[in-house]
């Protein structure tokens, strides 16, 4: 059985957890009290205590929960709510980017183009996808397949997941900065609907260069940002330490961000967060994306363009 990987903030759900697995390895009763019952009564308060700690997170467990490593991942979404998939490669420019994954599947009954930020679930994953931050040509792979839906009329379901663009020196000199722009102009330009989900940590350009969509939803214990609250501490207070702070001024919560107009729907997790339930936060985040889709679908092509066009003018529009 796989280790549960415990939060800081969650040490008294591991305390507890982990005396009910003790008690499972015993087979008789103890001083006449039954173990079953005892575990049951363990059970609950495990529960009561998970809808606490959860029901208030601060922003920066909020943080930590995006970032856990038992998170489900695009692959995870690709699995579960995508049939037939066909993954596509390459930007036929340059190379492969594993950090970016994307290509031909059936979506309750759609055909659609999917594209996403893959973090990995272990050393040899987290490796070879650069833990979801792509370079360049991850980018430009992302605009091919941006054009190929385009021109099939496949709408494009993207799931957004990185700390924010691979930072090395590759990067910069295969063009980062032009190419995360191009993306996000692909997406203004295409005339499918694209459909956006943060399921997980959604940083800086890296993340907006997918998540320039129609609908963007948000799972509630994801986060999306300029800049992680590391960067941010370290540029204003040049220290990174402060991260805690520079999350609470960042307003990188799903309830901020839906409250600012950022994004159009928060898809609750599952009680002690999206590791704790993969498949039922799959099957939620599938039901969100088909319930906006079907609604965008019934919208010519042209309607489609000015609709994500529309949505991005808001935002720039101060308020007197």
């Amino acid at each position: 059985m796989e280790q549960e990987q415990y939060l800081e903030f969650e040490k008294p759900i591991a305390e507890m957890e982990s005396k009910i697995e003790g008690l499972r390895h015993l087979s008789a009763t103890e001083d006449g009290v039954s173990i079953a019952e005892e575990i049951s009564r363990l059970q609950k308060k495990v529960e009561k205590q998970i809808n606490q700690l959860y029901a208030k997170l601060t922003p920066w467990q909020k943080t930590q929960v995006a970032r856990h490593p038992d998170r489900p991942h695009c692959l995870d979404y690709i699995d579960g709510l995508i049939t037939d998939f066909t993954l596509l490669a390459g930007d036929r420019l340059f190379a492969e980017d594993a950090a970016i994954v994307g290509g031909i599947g059936r979506f309750q009954g759609h055909s659609v183009m999917v594209i996403g930020q893959e973090k990995g679930c272990d050393i040899e994953t987290r490796l070879k996808h650069s833990f979801g931050m792509a370079k360049p040509e991850g980018y430009r792979k992302a605009i091919r397949l941006m054009k190929m839906a385009d021109r099939f009329g496949l709408p494009v379901i993207t799931f957004v997941d990185t700390a924010g663009a691979f930072p090395g020196i590759e990067g910069e000199e295969r063009g980062q900065a032009e190419a995360i722009a191009s993306c996000i102009d692909e997406c203004f330009a295409v005339r499918v609907p694209v459909i956006s989900c943060v399921i997980g940590e959604g940083g800086s350009g890296g993340a907006i260069a997918l998540a320039t969509a129609n609908r963007l939803l948000m799972l509630s214990n994801s986060i999306y940002s300029v800049i992680s609250p590391e960067g941010c501490a370290s540029i204003l207070w040049r220290d990174g330490a402060q991260a805690q702070k520079a999350a609470e001024a960042l307003h990188l919560t799903a309830e901020d961000l839906k409250e600012y107009g950022v994004i159009d729907e928060i898809i609750q997790e599952p009680a002690g967060g999206a590791h704790r339930a993969k498949k039922e936060t799959v099957e939620t985040v599938g039901n969100a994306i088909f319930r906006h889709l079907t609604e965008m679908m019934k919208m010519d092509r042209d309607k489609i363009r000015r609709d994500r066009e529309e949505k991005f003018m808001k935002m720039t529009r101060m308020q007197a």
